[in-house]
Order: C-alpha cells, then structure tokens, then sequence
C-alpha cells in the first residue's frame, strides 16, 4: 500500500471510530435529559422482561395500581456492570418475581408503549434492597446511592 492509500485509510479508519464513538455518547444520557427528579416513583408488580443491555439495563414490571388494575413500566437501571458491583445479575430479576422499584419517572410523561422510571433502588420480596441506578448522572441525591456523599 502506497503513502497515500495509507493516509485515505487512516482517515477512514479515525472518521469510523468518531461516527461509533459519537453514536454511543448521543445514547447515553444524563438523568436530567430524560427523568424529572420532582417526580418520584414507587412500583409494586412483577417483572415481565429484563433487558441486559448497554449502555443501561431495562427491567419491564407490571405496576399494580390501587383500583387492581395493571400498568406496564420500563425502568432505567444503570449498566450491567453496575446493577453486577451492586449485586443485582441476570439471576436476580426473573419474569414473574414481585418486587418495589423507587425511581423517577419520565419528563415526558408518556406511557406509550410503556410509562418509564430511572430506577434508584430495587426490593425484593425477601426484604434486600440494592441500588439500580448509575451514580453521577444527575439523579438526586436519595441515599439510595452509598457512594454518593
């Protein structure tokens, strides 16, 4: 390869590595830019499907709400290696377990195809609480977070 099929492919290679990076920056947000911190959140259901993907986890619940109706909710956990060093894994979420998630819901307030939360802390049905959300991210500072100060 010549000098200058060198340079046309280094630029490629630099613009491909901008247009990847870039990508993932514009889908990972800061709390602020989706979740209102005024809006509080208390879920109670059972889960109806985990998505274990970056650059944050989904956990899908089935709200019950106090006229016995169900509301379908998708809530915002942080990375899979956060909900991992929090203790949470793929394990520990299962389609049809009960469990409390307090969050924030969206600034939207959309519900379609489902409402949404920035998840802060998960219950389980034994009573353990562990943190969900992803520290720094502008989310309110509940103590839900131990690192937080």
């Amino acid at each position: 390869m010549n000098k200058k099929n060198l340079m046309i492919a280094g630029a490629l290679g630099a613009a491909l590595s901008l247009a990847v990076a870039g990508g993932a920056a514009l889908a990972h947000h800061a709390f602020a830019a989706e979740f209102d911190g005024k809006a509080p959140v208390l879920l109670r259901g059972k889960v109806t499907r985990v998505e274990w993907i970056n650059p944050h986890a989904w956990v899908h619940v089935a709200n019950v709400n106090p006229d016995g109706t169900t509301t379908a909710w998708m809530v915002e956990g942080g990375t899979p290696n956060t909900l991992l060093r929090s203790g949470i894994d793929r394990n520990s979420l299962k389609a049809g377990q009960e469990i409390i998630v307090r969050g924030y819901q969206s600034k939207d307030r959309l519900c379609r195809p489902a409402c949404k939360a920035n998840g802060r802390d998960v219950t389980f049905p034994d009573g353990k609480k562990l943190f969900m959300g992803s520290s720094g991210t502008g989310a309110p500072k509940d103590g839900s977070d131990a690192t937080e100060k």
